[in-house]
């Protein structure tokens, strides 16, 4: 039996994009997580990340990691939603990871309220589900010491283009509506903003900020703006 645990990071900020880390173990070894101290990304500061990042990727079979442009959630929020592109995210990294021969427990860290249309959501979007035992919880990286392990993979995946960002355009803060160094940011490049694909335009936020008006759909899913 194989355990592979599913985590995102990036889903709420307005700047940068999202990633979802999948991580994949037999399931004896998931005692070595543990000794290494894997546990909820947000529970550990951000250089230690690093470090565990690195030693779990030595000591695991295979991880994947997907990433969702700006520009991809805008048009998955105007369209489908945010949660249906996240369980497509999710079914890639299945997909890719997935052997079709071996029994392997998938633990999802699952983004919406509603758990059970979520899973089967991303269940059809899975090449091969047959070989697959798949489990869609909340807190399950707080729980799961696998889905710990993906938490810090894309977390770590997350601040590490925060940074390039920075690198680029200066101080933007951590991405997040509420940070005062963002709202700056946002605020006094505005104009300059509208040519980039690094905000997500789609966000309340944003449109709040250039005066265009909010329109807000019935989804049968949560959707994060």
């Amino acid at each position: 039996m194989y355990l592979l645990g599913i985590d995102d990071a990036g889903r709420g900020p307005i700047i940068g994009p999202m990633f979802l880390a999948g991580v994949l173990i037999k399931k004896e070894d998931e005692k070595i997580l543990k000794e290494l101290g894997a546990r909820d990304s947000k529970l550990i500061r951000h250089v230690e990340r690093i470090k565990l990042a690195g030693e779990i990727k030595e000591k695991i079979i295979s991880f994947n990691i997907q990433e969702s442009s700006p520009k991809e959630i805008d048009l998955a929020v105007e369209t489908i939603n945010l949660n249906t592109l996240e369980a497509k995210k999710a079914a890639e990294i299945i997909n890719q990871l997935n052997d079709n021969k071996s029994q392997i427990k998938v633990i999802v860290d699952c983004p919406s309220v509603n758990l059970v249309t979520w899973k089967k959501t991303m269940i059809s979007f899975i090449k091969n589900p047959k070989n697959l035992e798949i489990h869609c919880e909340h807190k399950a990286d707080f729980n799961h010491p696998v889905v710990s392990a993906a938490s810090i993979l894309a977390k770590v995946e997350r601040e590490k283009s925060v940074e390039i960002l920075k690198q680029q355009y200066g101080n933007i803060g951590s991405g997040y509506p509420s940070d005062p160094y963002t709202k700056a940011f946002l605020e006094k490049h505005k104009e300059f903003l509208k040519t980039t694909e690094i905000v997500r335009k789609s966000w309340a936020t944003w449109k709040n900020l250039i005066g265009e008006p909010i329109i807000k759909k019935k989804l049968n899913q949560k959707t994060l703006f």
